[in-house]
């Protein structure tokens, strides 16, 4: 049988402010549970004596609470994609003048001088392995030539490593080693014919590369001076 007509109105006027007191004095965590009430609430503008909760107060905090975070959101949006523009403009540079080269020599010059302006760093290196018989086809200032098995010892089987907060290490940087707080290793596969190399970046400033960060474009980078340096030494792949 359907309900009479009228009942529903005389259960929503059974309904007193008293039993929507008591249901909220048993249910504290409400509001809680269903937040997005409050918006619709129409709160105390003034001071209702002790005990009472001003919940325009609250309404406003949590709206000003939400306008910062979604201001702290914003900025850092727009932060990392400005650094994220200025690192691929950088790289995008960096590898027109390794594209420039008019000789072996300048190339190299190039990766381990001209790479450290350019990406706005400290210290950059070109770290070749010997094999244990002949000096690398390198030898300049920026050539490190260390010991086989190092690259693998600093990357494991990574083909990038960022890593903060550090001592540079003078097996890879040499005399500028006391520069480097941070360090970006990116391994280099030359050619089948010649030893395991590594580019490493190094900068004064302890955060400039930490783990989380892209590695994309320091391994596109390294890509282009395995395909340069090939070239000039007409090396297969």
């Amino acid at each position: 049988m359907g309900r009479e007509p009228g009942h529903t109105h005389r259960m929503k006027d059974a309904l007193t402010p008293e039993d929507v007191c008591a249901y909220l004095r048993e249910h504290p965590d409400f509001l809680v549970q269903h937040a997005d009430l409050v918006h619709h609430l129409t709160p105390p503008s003034l001071d209702r004596g002790r005990g009472v909760v001003d919940l325009q107060a609250f309404m406003v905090e949590r709206l000003r609470g939400e306008v910062r975070h979604l201001k702290d959101q914003q900025r850092e949006l727009i932060g990392t994609s400005r650094a994220n523009l200025n690192s691929q403009n950088r790289i995008h540079a960096a590898v027109l003048f390794l594209l420039d080269a008019q000789s072996f020599e300048q190339l190299i010059q190039t990766i381990t001088t001209d790479l450290a302006v350019l990406l706005d760093l400290d210290v950059a290196c070109l770290v070749v392995e010997s094999n244990g018989y002949d000096t690398p086809h390198v030898q300049t200032s920026g050539v490190r030539v260390v010991e086989p098995g190092t690259v693998d010892r600093y990357l494991g089987k990574a083909d990038v490593a960022l890593n903060a907060d550090i001592q540079g290490d003078p097996e890879i940087y040499g005399p500028g080693a006391g520069l480097v707080r941070s360090e970006a290793l990116i391994r280099l596969q030359v050619s089948s014919e010649t030893p395991e190399g590594m580019l490493a970046f190094g900068s004064r400033e302890p955060d400039t590369f930490h783990t989380g960060q892209g590695t994309e474009l320091v391994g596109f980078l390294a890509r282009v001076v395995e395909r340069v340096i090939r070239g000039w030494l007409e090396l297969p792949a």
